[in-house]
């Protein structure tokens, strides 16, 4: 992801590219792991594109989050594995997408959080089911309710993140980590990977279903 202008805020233009990628990527049957970087330093993801969203009407505000969903929703189903690597801010709406995928790596440093509650908002890419089937419903709502960021560090303590890395000179440490741990997953038979991420998708539907 590269928008330095915004920090990879995600606005209606950058939703659409994403959508485009993933569409792309997902017909390419030489993919077989896919990882989500950035290309801004120090940043990941600002999370949704507040200033674009200052000047949509509620009904179009409506939209928007709904295309958000939808990126989150296209990034979780995406058939190969998925690794996120946070070098830098990841909040909001950044810290949903890495959430939507099924490793993340981040920089100790790195700071991630569903910062929402602060601006009198709510985590509306998925970010409210998917944060407490990584941590579990009470400390998910703790870190909802309070909007509390965390560093790379504390959120691999809390299992968060699966690894948190040191940050080099060129703030690229939690890519190059990614990248090694897609080495480790490419000798792995690929309809395996596929087909356990199906098996999952499914059990959490069933899941879902039993609790509503």
């Amino acid at each position: 992801m590269n928008r330095p202008s915004a920090r990879n805020a995600l606005g209606n233009v950058f939703v659409s590219q994403l959508l485009e990628a993933l569409a792309q990527l997902r017909e390419d049957r030489q993919v077989r792991v896919l990882i989500f970087r950035s290309g801004v330093k120090g940043v990941f993801c600002a999370g949704a594109d507040l200033k674009e969203r200052e000047q949509m009407s509620e009904a179009e505000v409506g939209l928007f989050v709904q295309r958000l969903r939808g990126l989150m929703t296209e990034i979780a189903a995406f058939p190969a594995p998925t690794i996120v690597a946070m070098d830098g801010f990841a909040l909001g709406g950044g810290l949903e997408l890495a959430l939507a995928c099924d490793l993340r790596v981040a920089a100790s440093l790195a700071v991630m959080g569903l910062i929402e509650a602060t601006r009198g908002l709510l985590p509306g890419a998925g970010g409210t089911q998917r944060l407490p089937r990584c941590l579990g419903v009470a400390l998910a709502k703790e870190l909802i309710f309070t909007g509390r960021r965390l560093s790379g560090a504390q959120a691999q303590a809390l299992g968060l993140v699966n690894h948190a890395v040191a940050q080099n000179e060129e703030g690229n440490a939690a890519y190059h980590r990614a990248q090694a741990l897609a080495q480790e997953i490419l000798p792995q038979a690929p309809m395996a990977s596929h087909f356990f991420k199906r098996a999952r998708g499914r059990s959490q539907v069933s899941t879902r279903q039993a609790s509503s």
